[in-house]
């Protein structure tokens, strides 16, 4: 969130927001923040945790972005683009609703290239996500989407073409661990 740079009247949209934690950072900066999540019941957890200031909650699809066109300064998910179902439409709705100047802000787990490295690290996350979805909720399956969603997910360098594709230049790809993870930051074209 600190390479948002919000200021007062920064209006920020945080897409598949889960419980809130990006939307509740952005609000500490900005006081016009909207958090929207397909699932009816994240956005319930989220609005529960009650802190000083509440975003406003919105039950939506991120391939059908219910606002009008360039209504926010800044768009930030967390592990949010690997998962919808129709990644280039996600994208188009994301540079529809930016305003040019604008940014975008992604935070995800990132497919590694190589593929033997990418094996490694797939099966990585497979146990470890079976070892830690069994000892904290007690169903191994609830973490295994992870690396089932990353088999489909093109990887950080295609998804800053497709955003590049879409009218965002400066469009930067930050590993995280070692490249494991990675931070998208991509500004929307100015008209």
């Amino acid at each position: 969130m600190d390479m948002a740079d919000l200021r007062e009247g920064t209006r920020v949209l945080d897409l598949a927001t889960g419980t809130g934690d990006l939307a509740f950072l952005a609000s500490a900066g900005t006081r016009s923040v909207v958090a929207l999540d397909v699932t009816w019941r994240m956005l319930e957890l989220a609005a529960a945790k009650r802190r000083a200031h509440v975003p406003l909650f919105v039950s939506g699809d991120m391939g059908e972005l219910p606002f009008r066109d360039a209504s926010f300064d800044v768009i930030t998910t967390g592990y949010g683009i690997r998962n919808v179902p129709d990644l280039g439409r996600a994208l188009d709705e994301i540079a529809r609703v930016v305003r040019p100047g604008g940014q975008f802000l992604s935070l995800d787990f990132d497919r590694p290239e190589n593929s033997f490295v990418r094996g490694l690290y797939l099966g990585y996350l497979t146990i470890v996500g079976s070892t830690l979805g069994l000892l904290l909720h007690g169903d191994p399956d609830t973490y295994r989407y992870i690396p089932a969603s990353l088999r489909a997910y093109p990887g950080s360098r295609h998804v800053a073409r497709m955003l590049q594709e879409r009218g965002f230049d400066r469009t930067d790809v930050i590993p995280v661990l070692g490249g494991f993870m990675a931070i998208h930051r991509a500004y929307k074209i100015e008209a």
